[in-house]
């Protein structure tokens, strides 16, 4: 019989720990040692998705954990929707970056993140996996 319950937060720890240290102090490092040219502009949005993604990985894994799914949220779920908002923290940077960043722009990004998001929990929940 399989289990009903996810993960533990504490499971998460290290790596959100590892991440959020590496993005953090490399975009303290960047902001303030380079000038803004192409390489480092895309270096900002790599260190910026790690940075989102560790920080958020324990509140996914706590949002996880306090509203269980059948089946429950694997490590690598749990993993991809710290993720995805790490990509669109980073993806709203860059569009206000171009200043193109508007309220219904958000929120049309977001419903459709979110969309995307439960048809993939969707999927995985019709898998028969023995």
């Amino acid at each position: 019989m399989k289990s009903t319950n996810s993960h533990p937060v504490k499971d998460f720890l290290f790596t959100a720990f590892f991440l959020a240290l590496i993005g953090w102090i490399g975009l303290i490092a960047l902001v303030f040692q380079t000038l803004p040219t192409l390489g480092p502009r895309w270096l900002f949005f790599f260190l910026l998705v790690l940075a989102i993604t560790g920080t958020t990985l324990p509140i996914t894994a706590f949002l996880n954990r306090r509203f269980p799914t059948s089946p429950p949220a694997k490590r690598t779920t749990v993993l991809r929707e710290a993720m995805i908002i790490g990509f669109f923290v980073s993806t709203l940077t860059w569009l206000q970056l171009w200043r193109v960043l508007t309220p219904a722009l958000i929120l049309l990004l977001a419903i459709g993140i979110v969309f995307v998001e439960w048809m993939i929990r969707l999927w995985e929940g019709s898998r028969w996996e023995p």
